[in-house]
Formats: structure tokens, C-alpha cells, sequence
């Protein structure tokens, strides 16, 4: 996070386009941000994707290959429309929901409730139940589980081994348990997701998994592509992905409308306005509710960091910049997101 703040500082001073190291630009140019981003552009992702992962083989986030991923969205789509979601998952998330409220009101009648810690349960209960066909019923314990503490050390492990290759490389030699769990935390994960795939073969109703929906609903060629394995590391990474990121966002939501008592009042009286079983099709139709959702997207995104490509072949101009092909860019939308010629006030 240190590094975000330091390149957007870089960005205040310097502008749009900051040569970073000998091979790496951040590029905050919003017509270069489109360009670097749009799909078939030519950018791919950059070392940092495969660099980090050290996974028997990538999942749909890490994937370079254009026509590899492209074949794996296609097999996502289907299962992570609206209508599927809705279909198959919205009981489920609603029970989750509820519970975890439930569980908040519980601990703030006695003075005080950690919402961060409620939400991050139920995101990755709702996410394991989705993802391997079953929950971790973490809400009903209060507490993580063994699998999402070893989840957590991956997560230190991709950091380190991206940012301090050489401490990585010494870690994996120190004896100790507690740094050989670090170390070796990809290796539990991907056995684990074996219950993913154990789910998905069982038949109907609740035990079926996300990967059953998308297996049901895909072509023949592209089943031959999904394999066992696959889905034990996509089963892992769709857990990381909906898990914190999920928690964090409604956490800085709550408190955004906390501070604001007029607005709190407000989106109360459109909350409390619709009927007694709600679903989410409703929810999508409040003005107000959504627009609090999306201004603390752009303001606490859980993904504000560098995402990184590489200058496709023939090279390319950003913000009025001539750059080789090979050079590493960077964009991260916390600055995007903060810049003040799309936005009057970006900080309000």
C-alpha cells in the first residue's frame, strides 16, 4: 500500500506519465489508462501475474494468454450473470447476509461490534459455498478457519516473492514451521480445492458449486480445457478474490455513511421503503443506495494498487509519450480515481 501512495505522489508532482525504474512507466492519462486496458489492445500482463505464482498453473486473474483467458471468461459468464446468480445463489447469500447482521447487532448491544471482522466471515463463507459447494460456517463459529489463515499466508508469500525475491528465497530453508507454512501455504490450497471438485460431481440441489453451473452450461471443446485441477485453483482463487475484498469495501461503506448523518437518514428512508422480502432486483433500482456504492468503490476500491502490462510490439504513445515495445506500464486507480479533471471534488 506504501508503494501505492508513494506513485501517486509521483503522479502529483511530476503528471500523468513517471518513469518508475529503467523499465517500468505509471501511466495515470485517462485516454492511456482506456488504451492500456482495452481488451484485444495488445497490452498483456506484465511479469508481476506469473511472477507471484507459483501455482501448477495460472488461474483466470494471472492468465497472459489472451485466447487462454478469453476461453476461460466464457466458461465464468454464464455462471456469474445476474440471472444465474439469482437463480442458484440468492437464498443462499441472503441467509449469509442476514446471519452476519444478526451476528453485528448481537456484539453492538453490548456496546460495540467489529463489522470488518462480520463481514469478512460471512464474504468467505458466501464465497466457499459458492466456490467448493459448501460453507465454513464461520459466521455461526465467529472465527476464521484453519484453510483461511493458511489463504492469508499465501497472500504474504506472493507479496514477498514479488517485492523481496531474495528473502523468499531464503525463507524456503529456514526449518521453523510457522515460516515453512508461509512458504508452502500454495501447496494446502490447491489440495484443499479437491473439495471443490468432489462437490461439483455430486448432483443437484445445494451441493452443487459454482464450477457445476459453469461445467452444465459450457461447450464441449472448452470442458476439455477445465480440468480437475483447474477448478481446485480457481475454486482457491475466487475465495481470495470475493473474501477481503468484499469485507473491506462494505466496512469503509458503512463508515462513509456513519459520518454523514444526513445521508444516513436518507438512504434509511430508502432502504425502509421497500417490502418486507426484498430481493436483489429491487436493491439494483435505489438511486441513492447505489450511488453510495459505487462513490466508495472509487474512493476505497479494494484493488487501488498497480496493475501491470507490457507495450505490445511496434510500441506505443501514452499521455504523449513514445514508449519501446517490452517497457513494463503501470496504472492503479487510486489515482485514477482521484483525478480532479473527471471529478470536481475527488476527495468529497
Amino acid at each position: 500500500m506504501a508503494r501505492m501512495y508513494y506513485v501517486h505522489a509521483l503522479h502529483e508532482q511530476y503528471g500523468p506519465v513517471v518513469r518508475i525504474s529503467p523499465e517500468e512507466v505509471a501511466v495515470a492519462d485517462p485516454e492511456s489508462v482506456a488504451q492500456i486496458h482495452r481488451i484485444g489492445g495488445g497490452f498483456l500482463k506484465g511479469p508481476w501475474y506469473t511472477g507471484t505464482n507459483n501455482a501448477p498453473e495460472p488461474g483466470i486473474f494471472a492468465m497472459v494468454n489472451p485466447k487462454d483467458h478469453a476461453q476461460r471468461r466464457r466458461l465464468f459468464a454464464k455462471a456469474f450473470s445476474n440471472t444465474s446468480l439469482r437463480q442458484n445463489w440468492e437464498p443462499t447469500v441472503q441467509e449469509k447476509v442476514k446471519l452476519a447482521v444478526s451476528r453485528i447487532k448481537e456484539e453492538a448491544m453490548q456496546g460495540e461490534a467489529d463489522m470488518l471482522k462480520w463481514w469478512t466471515l460471512m464474504a468467505t463463507d458466501i464465497m466457499a459455498h459458492l466456490s467448493f459447494g459448501e460453507s465454513f460456517h464461520m459466521l455461526e463459529l465467529g472465527e476464521k478457519t484453519q484453510y483461511i489463515r493458511v489463504i492469508e499466508s499465501a497472500l504474504v508469500t506472493s507479496g514477498i516473492g514479488y517485492e523481496l525475491p531474495w528473502l523468499y528465497a531464503i525463507l524456503r530453508w529456514i526449518p521453523a514451521e510457522a515460516v515453512q507454512v508461509i512458504v508452502n501455504a500454495r501447496s494446502f490450497i490447491v489440495e484443499y480445492g479437491g473439495k471443490a471438485v468432489d462437490n461439483m460431481r455430486k448432483q443437484g440441489g445445494n451441493n452443487q458449486n459454482l464450477f457445476g453451473n459453469m461445467l452444465a452450461a459450457c461447450e464441449d471443446s472448452d470442458k476439455e480445457n477445465f480440468s480437475d485441477l483447474s477448478i481446485r485453483l480457481e475454486a482457491s482463487n475466487l475465495l481470495i478474490a470475493g473474501s477481503d475484498t468484499t469485507a473491506n469495501t462494505l466496512t469503509y461503506a458503512a463508515w462513509c455513511v456513519l459520518k454523514k448523518p444526513d445521508l444516513q437518514k436518507r438512504l434509511v428512508a430508502e432502504v425502509g421503503a421497500l417490502s418486507p422480502g426484498f430481493c436483489d432486483e429491487e436493491l439494483e433500482k435505489l438511486p441513492l443506495l447505489n450511488a453510495v456504492i459505487e462513490e466508495t468503490l472509487r474512493l476505497y476500491g479494494a484493488a487501488p494498487g498497480a496493475l501491470q502490462r507490457t507495450v505490445p510490439r511496434g510500441g506505443a504513445t501514452l499521455g504523449g509519450h513514445f514508449l519501446p515495445e517490452g517497457t513494463l506500464v503501470e496504472t492503479q486507480a487510486y489515482t485514477a480515481h482521484r483525478d480532479p479533471n473527471l471529478w470536481p471534488n475527488p476527495l468529497q
